[in-house]
């Protein structure tokens, strides 16, 4: 019984901090890459043909809170609470990079069945790159969009035939 209720406790401490990564990522976004860390940024506002830019430094310095704790707590102090952390941390890193790298920007060539949802976040992301600077952009989240982002269905009218 006890290893069910820490398996739930580790499951829910991840998911929770999944969730909260997103806000992490949502607040660095507006405030700190488009923000004092804009000379890293720019360089994916900027149409290129490079493999690598810039702002993948950023993956580097997100990556770093994840490596540490996963270090730290499983071979120096083990502590599988702090452990779950680091595995919310690592399933959002998954995730992000999945949609934004993978899908959004085809930096690998893969076109999933695109749902509402993925729809969606995919036009706030296209939003988002709308504006080429650091001002006035919208839409700095990167697995959450709100539905004003929802893109318009276009539905074609029905023929006279079709209605008779």
């Amino acid at each position: 019984m006890m290893n069910i209720i820490s398996f739930l406790i580790y499951t829910i401490i991840a998911l929770a901090t999944f969730l909260f990564w997103e806000f992490v990522a949502w607040f660095t976004h507006k405030y700190i890459m488009h923000g004092f860390l804009w000379r890293w940024h720019k360089s994916h506002h900027t149409l290129h043909h490079h493999v690598v830019e810039r702002n993948d430094l950023f993956a580097v310095v997100f990556s770093m809170p994840c490596i540490t704790l996963f270090y730290y707590f499983s071979l120096v102090r083990y502590n599988p609470y702090m452990l779950a952390v680091a595995t919310g941390i690592l399933f959002y890193g998954i995730f992000y990079f999945i949609f934004h790298d993978v899908i959004v920007h085809q930096r690998l060539k893969w076109n999933p069945k695109k749902g509402k949802y993925l729809q969606r976040i995919i036009h706030a992301h296209y939003i988002h790159h709308s504006k080429h600077t650091k001002e006035n952009c919208e839409a700095f989240g990167f697995l959450i969009a709100p539905k004003k982002y929802q893109p318009k269905q276009f539905t074609q009218k029905k023929s006279r035939q079709e209605t008779q």
